[in-house]
């Protein structure tokens, strides 16, 4: 075996992507152009001022909102035309700026719910180790709609890892939380991608969050990308200082 294919074995294959995306909504460019990919257990940052394209970036990954032109892969296979609940089964998971729970259900219904919402449906105690490694510790008989936001994402989080995804679209995770909160989401995540192997794509506008956690981050602004790279080089890139600058406080 020669050098070169000793390096083309060593790359590592990307898990989940897209290529050219276009999306167009009511005569309005909303992304163009946009392509990404992420290995597993990498953590990809989406940043960019409000009206970037970050959140329907996520719509249309996770297949909410078909796309004009471009493709998605997971693991080599194109998935654009598959449904949102068919990339669900594939495994690829995903959470929304509000953490919105079945208020009047307890805890403990809303992990079974998870559990049995389809085949193969998993016992209680894979919905115990769920909770267990997010950090889920509240009681099982109480509401849902009592707890606190980050209590609430930590159950929505334990519900999608059941199933064991492959890629989670996390939109603002850290919408809501108080800064003293952040170190226990920046551990959650890291826990995902490090020891669960899942890729993450992390859409946030708390930067130090950002900057903790990711591996590489993604700037877009109106629609396009600004640049891709580590979250120290791309904070300190002038463009996307004058994208922010220009555009508002994120």
């Amino acid at each position: 075996m020669v050098l070169g294919d000793l390096e083309q074995n060593s790359k590592i294959e990307p898990l989940f992507g897209c290529q050219d995306i276009d999306l167009t909504l009511g005569g309005r460019r909303i992304l163009e152009g946009i392509n990404l990919e992420v290995t597993r257990g990498q953590v990809l940052g989406i940043v960019g001022p409000n009206g970037a394209g970050k959140t329907s970036l996520l719509e249309v990954l996770s297949g909410r909102v078909r796309h004009q032109q471009g493709q998605i892969t997971l693991q080599g296979r194109a998935i654009g035309h598959l449904s949102i609940q068919q990339r669900v089964r594939m495994g690829i998971g995903r959470t929304y700026q509000t953490p919105v729970v079945p208020s009047e259900l307890s805890v403990a219904q809303v992990l079974k719910a998870a559990r049995k919402a389809f085949y193969p449906k998993l016992t209680s105690h894979q919905a115990e180790w769920a909770a267990e490694v997010v950090g889920l510790k509240v009681p099982g008989h109480a509401r849902a709609g009592s707890l606190e936001t980050l209590q609430r994402r930590k159950l929505l989080m334990a519900c999608l890892i059941m199933r064991r995804p492959k890629v989670l679209l996390l939109d603002e995770p850290a919408s809501g939380l108080l800064v003293a909160e952040l170190d226990e989401l920046d551990q959650v995540l890291r826990l995902l991608a490090r020891e669960m192997k899942i890729a993450l794509l992390v859409v946030e506008h708390r930067l130090e969050l950002i900057a903790a956690v990711a591996d590489q981050v993604l700037v877009l602004d109106v629609g396009q990308r600004i640049t891709t790279g580590t979250p120290e080089d791309v904070f300190r890139n002038p463009e996307v200082q004058a994208a922010y600058f220009e555009s508002g406080t994120p």
